[in-house]
């Protein structure tokens, strides 16, 4: 194991060593790579290590950069977050990502930001979150940002205490993380502190640009009263821009509701390559609305897939949406021209209206550009002679 110091001017001694070796270039795609880094920090008067797990394609995409999750309580955590996420990059619904994993010392002073004075917890824990935040901002984030090639869109994800320490970073800082998620956040600590000050916040705040999503389990007793009042807060909501998911998993126990809880949670938050029907709009302006953000949330420019938008329009075409078809496939063609995909989507959709001899005309242009490595040739001219002979 390889180790070395660096001293930073903030005045606080790192320490890295690498727990996995560096992937060849021809398996860099097939390991994760992980890292162990130890800081000395200044906020929190102690050394905490984190693990910092990069994505496969990170050796064989030297110029990609990588949104960050933020995940407290360890690297234990990893295992979870990497099942949901690469079955998500199966089927393009999440970007890969850099994770940073921080172990936990004194979870309780760290995550809750106030002193609990209510007995039925330990009396005289918590009170620590801001520092704790501090050491995250202020410390961990120049660390990663400076050693590894990251995207300026942050997660936060913990549970239980942690839970609640991920919904006081967005009440502290709205800006350092644009998501948060907490399954089973411990909120009935102190009297319900930590309900109250994000339903204070959530009635004052009138645009947030994050998405939160929180869950519970089977808890009952106050934790399910304090909970629901901030969640029936949350859900009713009116703040600009904010994006609010959250579920109740009966006969899931409190420590299981982060692992019944990811999948939906990570879902809910990276937009597909795939635009869903739901998001779309008036026009067709929202198609490019949509692939800016996705853009912005993947860390890389994505312009609006050929087949993503094809399937748009044909599932209009579905609810007789014949006016939206139309216009959502031209819009396609616009982007992609030369595609004989495109041109015979267009078709098919003038067709479905109605219209034979515009649907002739597209069919043409299709067979016009189509190639070799078009795989349906027959299917164009057999739909050009079937239009030819309804004419």
């Amino acid at each position: 194991m390889r180790l070395f110091k660096l001293f930073c001017i903030s005045g606080f001694l790192l320490c890295t060593s690498h727990v996995m070796a560096e992937p060849a270039a021809d398996d860099a795609v097939t390991h994760y790579s992980q890292h162990t880094h130890t800081i000395e920090s200044s906020n929190l008067s102690e050394q905490r290590t984190v693990v910092v797990q990069l994505p496969k394609s990170y050796q064989t995409h030297p110029n990609k950069r990588y949104p960050v999750i933020y995940r407290l309580d360890g690297a234990g955590n990893l295992p979870l977050i990497n099942a949901v996420l690469e079955r998500l990059q199966e089927n393009d619904q999440a970007p890969e990502v850099i994770v940073v994993a921080i172990e936990s010392t004194n979870r309780l002073r760290d995550f809750y930001p106030t002193v609990n004075k209510e007995p039925q917890g330990p009396v005289g824990e918590g009170g620590g979150a801001a520092k704790f935040l501090a050491f995250v901002e202020q410390e961990l984030m120049p660390l990663v940002n400076k050693q590894y090639r990251t995207h300026d869109y942050r997660v936060i994800a913990g549970a239980s205490a942690a839970g609640v320490f991920a919904l006081y970073a967005m009440q502290a800082d709205p800006e350092l993380f644009q998501a948060h998620i907490a399954y089973s956040p411990a909120v009935w600590w102190n009297y319900g502190a930590p309900a109250k000050s994000l339903n204070t916040f959530i009635t004052k705040t009138k645009s947030i640009n994050s998405y939160v999503y929180m869950n519970i389990g089977e808890e009952a007793g106050i934790m399910r009263e304090r909970y629901d009042d901030m969640q029936q807060t949350m859900q009713n909501s009116k703040v600009q821009n904010l994006r609010f998911k959250s579920d109740a998993f009966a006969g899931v126990s409190h420590n299981l509701t982060s692992a019944a809880g990811a999948f939906n949670a990570y879902h809910g938050l990276f937009l597909s390559k795939h635009m869903p029907l739901s998001a779309l709009g008036d026009d067709v302006s929202s198609i490019d609305a949509y692939y800016q953000r996705l853009s912005q949330q993947w860390g890389e420019q994505i312009a609006p897939p050929d087949r993503a938008v094809r399937l748009l329009g044909y599932s209009l075409t579905d609810n007789q949406q014949f006016e939206r078809a139309i216009e959502v496939f031209k819009y396609n063609i616009k982007n992609y021209p030369k595609s004989a995909y495109a041109l015979s989507a267009l078709s098919y959709g003038y067709e479905m209206q109605g219209n034979t001899r515009q649907a002739l005309v597209q069919i043409e242009a299709a067979i016009a550009v189509a190639d070799d490595s078009y795989p349906y040739p027959d299917y164009l001219k057999e739909t050009k002679t079937r239009l030819q002979g309804q004419l």
